[in-house]
């Protein structure tokens, strides 16, 4: 009988665990604390359009996996990479790859807007801009790397 009394309990209290969780999702999970160099609203709108408009023309990695492939084989262009990632274990390498490859990198504060901008109905973690050579995006790639390159803290 002890036992019988003792799964309730538990039970309840797993319960309420999952209510706890249900309530903190609810809640925007806050910006990973390495999301640095963090985009702000004017240079995130930027970054988002050049996603959206290179997603358009087929010029865009998507995903941590199709990204870390491309950086491999040598493709250079802007990871555009979310900072509210969680757990946040899978995506951390992604920077290192960027900057062992002299790829730009910067981070935008939602993989909602990401997932949008890069023409997908589910969030995206991490997107490669690699425009082609005679695109129409190479005005505004250049000018976007450029301000990315302004707020990236040397090393």
């Amino acid at each position: 009988m002890p036992k019988k009394g003792s799964e309730s309990t538990k039970e309840e209290e797993s319960e309420t665990k999952k209510e706890g969780k249900s309530k903190s999702s609810s809640v925007a999970t806050p910006i990973a604390p390495i999301a640095n160099p963090l985009a702000g609203r004017k240079l995130t709108k930027k970054v988002l359009k050049l996603v959206k408009k290179a997603s358009k023309e087929k010029a865009v990695k998507r995903g941590v996996k199709e990204v870390v492939k491309a950086i491999r084989k040598g493709e250079k262009g802007l990871c555009v990479i979310a900072g509210d990632i969680s757990p946040i274990d899978v995506i951390t390498h992604v920077p290192v790859y960027c900057e062992d490859n002299n790829i730009l990198y910067v981070y935008v504060p939602s993989k909602e807007a990401l997932g949008t901008a890069s023409q997908t109905k589910r969030p995206t973690s991490c997107v490669l801009v690699g425009p082609k050579a005679d695109s129409e995006l190479q005005g505004s790639f250049k000018e976007i790397n450029q301000l990315v390159k302004e707020i990236t803290p040397s090393v």
